[in-house]
């Protein structure tokens, strides 16, 4: 399976049988490039956040999923592809002059590889959810950029809990964008220098046979 960083909370996973495009923004308002290249699946933490739910940029009249609305409990298979959604919300202590968003964060299976994205969730995760997750993602897509998403504490108890063996930052501040929160480097320092990798591009490619036995941070480059 390869996954590709476009940026914010937006990945490409693809595999020879089918291609995903994770929270696709709206390029306008984040400031980032266009995605602009097909998909077969389209997947959205929720379809009322512009910086997560825009597919309008994805080409080839994707399926679209919203993870908050349309994965029932049991979850659903969309192209061959098993969804399961973790329904939750924005930051409830975050002052965004307005109500916080509900979102959900989404569990899926591409290429024998489990990935969890971490959609815009703004709170500790639910220890029901947590209960659910435990050894039971591969690829964490981590939300690092604290502010109205999950508090940099809170997210490495989760990640204590869960135990992916990759973990891919996501949603942090880039100097393209236009929100102010944390850079990638304040989630990087609270881990050992010998878990972090750096990568020189914006893509992976993965194999379910050779996921590492500890823990690895990878920090991939935005394409967009």
């Amino acid at each position: 399976m390869k996954i590709t960083f476009y940026a914010h909370a937006s990945f490409r996973l693809e595999t020879p049988e089918v291609s995903i495009v994770t929270d696709p923004y709206t390029p306008e308002v984040p400031g980032f490039e266009p995605i602009d290249e097909p998909a077969d699946l389209v997947i959205m933490s929720s379809a009322t956040d512009r910086f997560h739910s825009d597919p309008s940029h994805v080409r080839n009249q994707p399926t679209v999923v919203n993870a908050l609305l349309d994965v029932p409990p049991k979850g659903i298979t969309v192209r061959g592809v098993p969804i399961w959604a973790f329904p939750t919300s924005e930051s409830l202590t975050f002052d965004y002059r307005r109500d916080p968003d509900a979102n959900a964060m989404y569990l899926f299976t591409i290429g024998g590889v489990r990935v969890l994205h971490m959609g815009d969730v703004g709170n500790a995760i639910e220890p029901a959810s947590l209960e659910v997750l435990a050894g039971q993602v591969d690829v964490l897509l981590a939300l690092t950029g604290a502010h109205a998403t999950i508090g940099l504490e809170d997210l490495d108890q989760a990640v204590a809990v869960i135990e992916p063996r990759i973990i891919i930052p996501m949603h942090y501040w880039n100097p393209r964008g236009v929100l102010k929160i944390e850079p990638v480097d304040q989630f990087l320092g609270r881990h050992p220098d010998r878990l972090i990798i750096h990568h020189d591009g914006g893509a992976l490619t993965i194999d379910p046979g050779q996921l590492p036995e500890a823990p690895q941070i990878v920090v991939l480059r935005p394409t967009r």
